[in-house]
């Protein structure tokens, strides 16, 4: 990993629909849709995980996180600037390369509460 920032040392997750990551154990990496448009794979941090979560999928039921070993991973990641309504100094790690299987070494189902709203992991 580069670009260290305070952070770092934090867990890395991924989340996608469980269909996606089956495809992903098929296919043994996981290139999101907007992987060829943004060229890195969006990641984030237990504690900042309902951000995105809550904008992108408020109240769907079929999604996972996936828990990253960083060392596992080969290509660069780079803490980055979130979109405009995320806090100002929140940086979001990024992976400039395809999400290996390989470095996954945790999956756990990720549900809204009862009003639809992904709470923090903390």
């Amino acid at each position: 990993m580069s670009d260290a920032t305070p952070g770092t040392g934090d867990r890395l997750l991924h989340m996608c629909s469980r269909e996606e990551w089956r495809a992903a154990q098929r296919d043994g990496v996981r290139v999101p849709d907007g992987f060829a448009a943004d060229g890195f794979v969006h990641l984030s941090t237990p504690a900042q995980v309902h951000l995105p979560a809550n904008r992108l999928f408020a109240g769907r039921r079929d999604l996972v996180l996936l828990e990253l070993d960083p060392a596992r991973l080969s290509d660069e990641v780079r803490w980055e600037p979130g979109v405009p309504s995320d806090p100002a100094s929140m940086r979001f790690p990024h992976l400039y390369g395809p999400l290996p299987v390989a470095a996954v070494v945790r999956v756990q189902d990720y549900l809204p509460d009862p009003s639809g709203a992904f709470p923090p992991l903390g």
